[in-house]
């Protein structure tokens, strides 16, 4: 049975990036319906239900066809989720990119002001629902990409862009509407100062 993974951090303590009732509402809500749903769409198949949510996002096309939406929404929504908690830290626990991944914004993004901008431009013109990414891809180079919903870039078959997530931010409306409205640019210039660049560059260099 897949799992809630509890906070790193209290609730509160992303304000005023992320104020403490969306960080309750989006985990303690949002989150664990994507995992009660997913558990509910797998039961029964003992098989998918012991691997992680990285594992069932990357073989989504092996899942069964009459349970392969539920799953590819609420197993997308599962890792989605997971990986974004640890995405954030407090202010002042943030870090910095380690040298190499650096070094590989510089090279394939233009350097870190011209990604966080590709970034905030792919969120914000991402129609919908949906998240914004960047990705290391399979030749080790990063890209910033987009998905709806809760689709996400290791579902081979169903993105443009396939890789490993590194850094992903959430637009769906719920991750941002009781602080910003319909201002989702004011929200994305403001995770910026929670990213856990210690987290992100741990991603990079391969540890999960």
């Amino acid at each position: 049975m897949f799992t809630l993974p509890s906070l790193a951090y209290a609730p509160d303590a992303l304000e005023p990036a992320i104020d403490k009732m969306t960080m309750e509402i989006h985990h303690d809500r949002h989150h664990k319906a994507y995992v009660d749903n997913l558990n509910k769409a797998l039961d029964g198949k003992t098989d998918w239900l012991q691997l992680s949510p990285d594992v069932v996002c990357a073989r989504i096309g092996e899942v069964p066809q009459d349970i392969r939406m539920a799953v590819r929404n609420n197993g997308g929504g599962h890792y989605n989720h997971s990986l974004f908690w640890t995405l954030m830290a407090p202010k002042g626990k943030n870090g910095s990119a380690s040298p190499d991944l650096a070094t590989a914004i510089d090279k394939d993004l233009g350097g870190m002001d011209k990604m966080k901008a590709a970034v905030n431009d792919a969120g914000i013109k991402r129609f919908g629902s949906g998240w914004a990414w960047v990705v290391k891809t399979a030749d080790g180079h990063l890209k910033v990409t987009s998905t709806p919903n809760q689709d996400n870039p290791l579902m081979k078959g169903v993105v443009d862009v396939v890789g490993t997530p590194i850094l992903g931010v959430d637009v769906w409306e719920h991750a941002y509407y009781l602080k910003y409205q319909n201002k989702r640019a004011d929200y994305l210039n403001a995770w910026w100062d929670v990213v856990d660049w210690n987290r992100v560059s741990e991603l990079y260099h391969g540890k999960k």
